[in-house]
């Protein structure tokens, strides 16, 4: 059975929420403050969390951000809160979806299986083969270092290389330049984030149908980039 962590103060809705999600097939935890959510959530014993942003204790960012340094559980961030920049911050945090209340509970409900359907996707397949990446005309062979798509091969620097491998390996995570930068180029390289700029355009010039419309690397604007395997 999916376990699924609820971090809410609110004890009505957090109690309407479990019974909708136990009722659909799910054992579930509630945790009412930041500091216990966090606790638990880092217990890593959870196969999904939803996340309400405004809480006692640490808020729902600096849970997701405590939570993305070690798992890549999907996250569902919950908010009364519907500035755009509150959900460009979510996300850039590595939050998967942010759902704005009031929202049916129904809604709730359908998200949550999609996310952990497309979660168990993901890392069945990598269970699977940890050697080889195929995803749509994609494919990775990490062993010889090697790219496809559509079956031709396509030369990357090695670079281009780390950076397509650490956007598989984080799936639908949303990264900012700066992030991306330090990632692949590390603390002690010379250079401007613009060159993940340039890396990521070279990137889709060699993978994407359609490099104008990304179907793999998508800019979330304001934040940075994600890509998608949906």
């Amino acid at each position: 059975m999916k376990r699924i962590l609820v971090i809410e103060d609110d004890a009505v809705i957090s109690e309407v929420q479990k019974d909708y999600l136990e009722a659909a097939g799910y054992a579930v935890d509630v945790a009412d403050s930041g500091d216990v959510g966090l606790e638990m959530a880092l217990q890593d014993g959870y196969d999904l969390m939803i996340l309400d942003l405004m809480l006692p204790g640490k808020d729902g960012y600096e849970i997701c951000r405590k939570v993305r340094e070690t798992s890549n559980l999907p996250i569902l961030m919950v908010s009364a809160r519907k500035e755009e920049v509150d959900k460009i911050r979510g996300l850039g945090l590595g939050a998967d979806d942010y759902i704005i209340k009031p929202f049916s509970l129904g809604e709730l409900v359908a998200r949550v299986k999609a996310h952990l359907a497309r979660y168990e996707r993901l890392t069945g397949s990598a269970a699977r083969n940890t050697d080889e990446v195929r995803l749509r005309a994609l494919r990775i062979d990490k062993l010889s270092h090697r790219v496809y798509v559509n079956e031709a091969e396509v030369a990357l620097t090695s670079k281009e290389y780390d950076l397509l491998l650490f956007f598989v390996n984080h799936p639908n995570r949303v990264f900012t330049k700066d992030e991306l930068f330090l990632k692949i180029w590390g603390y002690d390289s010379l250079g401007d984030i613009a060159t993940v700029t340039v890396h990521v355009s070279k990137l889709r010039e060699k993978i994407e149908p359609d490099p104008s419309k990304p179907q793999y690397i998508e800019t979330i604007w304001g934040v940075g980039y994600r890509f998608r395997v949906e």
